[in-house]
């Protein structure tokens, strides 16, 4: 696998270079945008990315909540003591352990998830990138096998880019 960095001054010859790419044969699993300015999702033909974030504080507060419930059954059962003729396993004092898990485990699991979803850290190291993307210009990488960068970089000179760097 190669990359190919295509820097672009205009967001509309960035997104030609988008549908130059297309016709090239390349998906959009192969290419990225890098921008300092937010422009929406899908402003440039990018795949729309799907997020599973919401999934990562359910399951932290599930299990959370079954381990308050662990916890203060299992104490309350481990060492049982009997005050008054009242029941062992007192539920008032258990729903007040079992929400601190369920928030805690929300919490926690939500970090773990953000990190992850956020794919930090890069294991791959940087890649290719150029300070030009800090002043305004914006740039299309490209990772693929390394016969067809050719045709990328004609898709690129084509679209009108600034300045094309190879890895």
């Amino acid at each position: 696998m190669a990359s190919i960095l295509g820097l672009f001054d205009t967001a509309e010859s960035a997104a030609d270079a988008t549908l130059k790419l297309d016709a090239a044969g390349f998906t959009n699993d192969e290419w990225e945008v890098l921008t300092d300015t937010p422009y929406p999702e899908g402003a440039f033909g990018e795949k729309d990315p799907k997020h599973t974030l919401f999934r990562y504080p359910f399951v932290g507060a599930l299990l959370g909540f079954f381990s308050g419930l662990l916890i203060t059954l299992g104490t309350q059962v481990s060492f049982p003591l009997v005050t008054g003729g009242k029941p062992i396993a007192s539920f008032p004092p258990m729903i007040i352990i079992m929400y601190e898990g369920t928030m805690l485990g929300a919490l926690i699991f939500t970090t773990i998830g953000i990190i992850i979803e956020s794919r930090l850290p890069r294991v791959t190291g940087p890649g290719l990138y150029d300070t030009r993307i800090t002043e305004g210009h914006i740039a299309l990488v490209l990772d693929a096998p390394a016969e067809r960068i050719s045709a990328a970089e004609g898709a690129f000179r084509e679209a009108g880019a600034v300045d094309i760097k190879q890895e």
